[in-house]
C-alpha cells in the first residue's frame, strides 16, 4: 500500500513534527494550572493534564492514519479532511466538551489573559510560507493563511499584556482581536474551499500537500481548536461583564 506523505525536504517535516506538540503542551498545561487553581483534589490537575495530552495523541494517531492511506488525496467540495477530522472536532468540542462539569469549573478559574495568550502558538502559521516556497501550496492560500496567522500570534502577546496590566481598553481591544482571530480561520477555510473549486474546475494548483502527513495535523487540529479557544474568550468576556 502506498504511504502518503509530504513531498518537501524532510527537514521542514521533522521541524514540524517537533513544533506541533507545543500548542497540545501549552493547552494541556493551561488546564492544569487552572484546575490547581479552581481548588481540585491534588491528583486531579495531573490528571486533567494527562487527559488533554491522551486525547489529542488518539486524535493526531486517527487523522495520520487516514492520510496515510490517502483518503484526503481527493479533491472534493468540501474538503474531505474538513469533513472527516475538523468538522468532527468542533462537534466534540462544541457538544461534549463544553458541557462537562470540570470544563465549566476550569472556565471559571481561567484567566482571560492566559487563553488569549495560548494563541501565540499561531506562529506555526509560518509552515504556510514554508510550504509555499517549495512550490507545495498556491501563493494566495498560503498568504492568507501564513500571515493570517503570524498576525494573530504577534497580537495575541499584546492583548495578553494589556490584560494583565488592567488597562482600560484591554476588554474592547480583546473583542475585536477575538473577532480578528475567527475571521482569519474563517479565511483560511474559505480560501481552501476557493482554491479547491479552481482546481477542480480549471486544473490550478491545489491544497492537498497539507493534507499529506505531517501537515494533515494543522487542519486536522488547528481550525477547530483555534475557534473552540476563541468561544471560550467570548464566554469569559461574557463573564466578566455580568460580573462588573
Amino acid at each position: 500500500m502506498e504511504i502518503f506523505t509530504s513531498t518537501v525536504p524532510q527537514w521542514v517535516s521533522i521541524l514540524f513534527l517537533l513544533i506541533i506538540p507545543i500548542p497540545v503542551l501549552m493547552i494541556a498545561n493551561i488546564a492544569r494550572q487552572v484546575a490547581i487553581n479552581a481548588g481540585f483534589e491534588l491528583q486531579k490537575p495531573k490528571q486533567v493534564f494527562l487527559y488533554v495530552l491522551l486525547f489529542f495523541a488518539i486524535y493526531f494517531c486517527y487523522v495520520s492514519t487516514m492520510s496515510f492511506t490517502g483518503l484526503f488525496q481527493q479533491n472534493t467540495l468540501p474538503p474531505l479532511i474538513v469533513l472527516l477530522t475538523t468538522l468532527p472536532l468542533l462537534i466534540f468540542f462544541t457538544l461534549i466538551v463544553s458541557n462537562l462539569k470540570v470544563y465549566k469549573k476550569i472556565i471559571e478559574s481561567l484567566s482571560l489573559d492566559a487563553i488569549v495568550l495560548v494563541h501565540v502558538f499561531r506562529f506555526i502559521g509560518i509552515f504556510f510560507l514554508i510550504l509555499n516556497a517549495y512550490g507545495a501550496i498556491p501563493t494566495k492560500f498560503a498568504y492568507i493563511a501564513g500571515f493570517g496567522d503570524i498576525a494573530t500570534a504577534v497580537t495575541s502577546i499584546f492583548v495578553a499584556k494589556a490584560i494583565k496590566s488592567k488597562k482600560r481598553y484591554a476588554k474592547k481591544l480583546t473583542l475585536a482581536w477575538n473577532i480578528f482571530g475567527i475571521l482569519d480561520i474563517v479565511s483560511v477555510l474559505t480560501a481552501a474551499i476557493v482554491t479547491t473549486k479552481l482546481s477542480i474546475e480549471t486544473g490550478s494548483q491545489d491544497v492537498l500537500e497539507i493534507t499529506k502527513f505531517p501537515f494533515c495535523l494543522i487542519p486536522g487540529f488547528a481550525p477547530a481548536t483555534i475557534l473552540f479557544l476563541h468561544f471560550i474568550v467570548f464566554k469569559k468576556l461574557v463573564k466578566d461583564r455580568d460580573r462588573s
